[in-house]
């Protein structure tokens, strides 16, 4: 496939945090942001990527050309003389393409997308574009996105509150021979020239993805990514996870999305609800000679709620450990915290649990501890913790 990354925006929201560099530049833990992209790229059967760029384009062209040999494929540039506008980046880049189709992402943000997917959803559905919806929950930053029951989408609605929707997450799957952009100036906005109309004339499909989405067009957003930027980075198994890490004896573990499957708008109450994610009991048998101690670090909000009682949670977790040691396992201590305040000093991101378990085994020294999670409060709380974190998936 071949990629355009579009990094020619003027960032000015960011501008008060990082300055003197284009979006896509921003240092993330020594790393530009541009990095984490590539490398996300590199699941997939990419042949060449076309940067699109204008403001600030001569970073962007420095560090390519020091790193283009890391990477597998060709890179081109598309540069703006003056600021096209989204739509006008994208079709100037379109213009160097030398396949029929192109996927696009921006370059201030991350969204872990399966492109194949997306490449497929758009040809399966015929339509010349396909955009990657992201769920969302509690925003105002965005407008939200009306998906169909046969992939179309059906409406942009504008920026308000909402209470959970689907987003555009800014990555697309484009046919180049539809002549979308014949008709367009060289200069426009791709959400009001392609978007909009394509929406109107049934042209868009959608693929919804709920892999980890950070926009660091703000900078609270980029503080985000700077605080946990393991989740920059495409997340592997536990099973890989666990046979990679080297120089730990202390292994810290996220339950819901880590050992067992997430139940979406509800909690894991009964051993019937519980589903072993695949490959976990093998980790935890092979985890076992290769820590001298594990534990479980594990917010249930549930029982704070009253969904589920505290002995329900103690049943559970015990049929839990039976499980994980006969299986070849074995878990040291589970740590909990069901209070439904996010404040709660023991509530993951804080540190409440982890100066718990330091008190029951003053023999643990942070420095070779490793906590595993799946959501940016684990990592946060690795941080807060002054430990290592790796995001599985």
């Amino acid at each position: 496939m071949e990629v355009v990354i579009l990094a020619g925006g003027l960032g000015t929201r960011l501008r008060s945090v990082v300055s003197r560099l284009p979006k896509c530049m921003a240092p993330v833990d020594g790393k530009p942001f541009l990095w984490y992209l590539l490398e996300n790229l590199r699941r997939f059967e990419v042949s060449r990527v076309i940067l699109s760029v204008g403001y600030l384009k001569e970073a962007v062209q420095d560090w390519v050309a020091v790193h283009a040999s890391d990477y597998p494929w060709e890179f081109c540039f598309a540069v703006e003389e003056t600021p096209l506008g989204t739509g006008g980046g994208i079709k100037l880049a379109a213009s160097l393409a030398r396949e029929s189709e192109i996927i696009v992402l921006n370059g201030d943000t991350f969204f872990d997308v399966d492109l194949d997917a997306l490449l497929q959803e758009r040809r399966r559905y015929g339509m010349p574009v396909a955009m990657a919806l992201k769920p969302m929950r509690d925003f105002d930053r965005y407008g939200t996105v009306e998906l169909g029951g046969d992939g179309a989408i059906l409406a942009f609605n504008e920026k308000k509150y909402c209470s959970g929707g689907l987003v555009n997450g800014g990555v697309y799957a484009i046919e180049l021979n539809s002549g979308f952009f014949d008709a367009l100036p060289d200069k426009f906005s791709f959400e009001t020239g392609v978007l909009e109309p394509g929406c109107r004339q049934s042209l868009l499909c959608g693929l919804v993805q709920d892999g980890w989405f950070i926009d660091i067009g703000i900078p609270e957003d980029y503080a985000r990514a700077c605080a946990a930027p393991q989740l920059l980075c495409h997340p592997r198994s536990l099973v890989q996870t666990i046979a990679g890490l080297e120089g730990f004896d202390t292994l810290l573990l996220d339950r819901d999305g880590v050992i067992n499957r997430l139940r979406s708008g509800d909690y894991v109450k009964t051993v019937h609800e519980f589903e072993w994610l695949p490959g976990v009991l093998d980790a935890l048998a092979g985890a076992a000679s290769k820590f001298k101690g594990i534990y479980i670090i594990t917010n249930q909000r549930g029982v704070g709620k009253g969904v589920m009682s505290e002995d329900d949670l103690l049943h559970l977790h015990a049929w839990m450990l039976e499980r994980i040691e006969a299986a070849g396992g074995r878990i040291d201590g589970i740590y909990v915290c069901t209070a439904v305040s996010d404040s709660d000093p023991c509530r993951k991101p804080s540190r409440g649990m982890f100066d718990r378990l330091l008190q029951d085994h003053p023999e643990t020294d942070p420095r070779t501890c490793v906590m595993i999670g799946d959501s940016e409060s684990d990592m946060l709380f690795a941080r807060n913790c002054g430990i290592a974190g790796y995001i599985v998936k």
